[in-house]
């Protein structure tokens, strides 16, 4: 079957330019011989404006190349639609690109596009929100709020904000309740990862997997900065034991369990990121995985 492609650009996405990307993409799909539609990425994330013309045009694709807010918008709107997914990185971190080894070149992105293998992954919802990838409150999402309106992008931008924040930064008050357990805990920040990434390989739940119907959560808990510090860097090195969700040890420096269902209440109204995006601080989070949801183009 003729593939027929929409591409959704993101022009604003990391720190590079899109300039050549437009060529880059018409030349490599007019080679194969692919229809195709381009268009830019919305800021409000609705694409459901593309709902008829992938029925009245059947389309077999939908490429997006952006960052993870701008994928898990796309994925978002277009859940319900029989097509298949694909990345050219572009963002910032490309968690999900890099969970999945798709390069960040534009090209190879490309070749793995029309050459890779479609496969059902997990995403997650946040009450009505869809989430590709990532989700955190607390630190990591003060953060985010702030790289989100900086005039410079990137990792080195990234950076300093984290460094900026970290002397900052104070717990914030949550409660947490599971199929067979619930406490109360504060934490410096909650990550609930479907991808192993933060972005930029920097991997906050190592065991996390995009097929296993299991969203990995990680709680970095109240403590001194040093201590916050060398714990958090012990779960990206990948050396906290993965708890059992029934039997969860509180006073831990991190709490890690796996879990497909999740409710927080934020009594601190800690900031709250979806895949790298900031997103409105709701009181009450219920947090769920919906298994294979969509098909991603993946390497063969």
């Amino acid at each position: 079957m003729s593939r027929k492609i929409i591409y959704i650009i993101n022009p604003v996405s990391g720190t590079k330019k899109g300039n050549d990307l437009r060529k880059i993409i018409e030349d490599k799909t007019k080679d194969k011989g692919f229809a195709y539609d381009i268009f830019p990425s919305v800021a409000d994330g609705n694409y459901s404006f593309l709902h008829s013309l992938i029925k009245e045009e059947k389309i077999t694709d939908v490429i997006i190349a952006g960052g993870d807010g701008t994928i898990s918008g796309v994925v978002g709107s277009l859940l319900n639609e029989n097509v298949n997914f694909g990345i050219i990185p572009r963002g910032s971190g490309n968690g999900l690109a890099l969970c999945a080894k798709i390069s960040k070149q534009p090209a190879i992105a490309l070749d793995i596009i029309f050459n890779g293998n479609a496969s059902p992954i997990d995403g997650f919802f946040i009450n009505d929100r869809f989430a590709c990838m990532l989700a955190g409150l607390g630190f990591d999402a003060k953060v985010a709020h702030e790289f989100a309106v900086h005039p410079k992008r990137g990792l080195r931008t990234y950076a300093q904000l984290t460094l900026k924040h970290f002397f900052s930064v104070h717990p914030f008050r949550f409660q947490i309740k599971l199929a067979k357990e619930k406490f109360a805990t504060e934490a410096f920040f909650i990550s609930i990862a479907n991808s192993n990434q933060f972005g930029n390989n920097f991997t906050i739940a190592p065991k996390a997997s995009l097929t296993d119907g299991l969203l990995d959560i990680v709680i970095v808990t109240s403590q001194n900065k040093v201590s916050f510090l060398l714990q958090t860097l012990k779960q990206v090195a990948g050396w906290n034991v993965l708890e059992s969700s029934s039997f969860i040890k509180q006073k831990s420096g991190v709490i890690y369990f796996q879990t497909d269902k999740i409710e927080i209440i934020n009594s601190s109204a800690a900031p709250l990121h979806v895949d790298g995006d900031p997103a409105e601080t709701p009181d009450k989070l219920l947090i769920e995985v919906k298994k294979k949801c969509f098909r991603l183009i993946q390497p063969a």
